[in-house]
């Protein structure tokens, strides 16, 4: 049978099948890429980690007594000593703390206390992931947390 002029080309049918194939091998290779943390990701763990310190240093004043934030590099959490809160942070995002090592006259190091005036014992997290570093930022003077971008790690 000859193909008359110009009723060459596909069928409705060929191209069915053929989206139908490549829609089973997008659906086979797609979780095989890896999923890491977006830029996005990593500014939302950074607002939860300065929303957690800011709980913690509302809790200290509003009790009177000191509330102190544990940081565990080893496990990966920020600890509330307000509310119990653990912050999870993944495996693909780096967590590194600078802290004070001493705090109110008794040795810190793994932990941002806040004192009932509201001041703090001071300290940095970083949070960075695929050459994007966050700071926050926790001032010893006035316990105010802010997140700040930064270069270095």
């Amino acid at each position: 049978m000859r193909p008359r002029r110009g009723e060459s080309g596909f069928t409705l049918l060929e191209i069915i099948c053929v989206l139908a194939i490549i829609v089973m091998l997008a659906a086979i290779a797609l979780p095989a890429f890896p999923r890491g943390t977006s830029k996005a990701m990593l500014e939302a763990y950074a607002l939860e980690t300065a929303a957690l310190l800011k709980a913690d240093r509302n809790a200290a004043i509003r009790r009177g007594a000191a509330v102190a934030t544990d940081l565990s590099a080893i496990s990966r959490t920020i600890h509330s000593g307000a509310t119990g809160r653990v912050l999870q942070l993944p495996q693909d995002v780096g967590f590194n703390a600078v802290l004070a090592s001493q705090c109110d006259r008794h040795a810190a190091g793994l932990a941002i206390e806040f004192l009932p005036s509201g001041m703090s014992c001071g300290g940095t997290i970083f949070l960075s992931r695929l050459g994007t570093t966050l700071e926050v930022r926790v001032t010893w003077l006035t316990g105010g947390v802010e997140i700040v971008p930064s270069n270095a790690y």
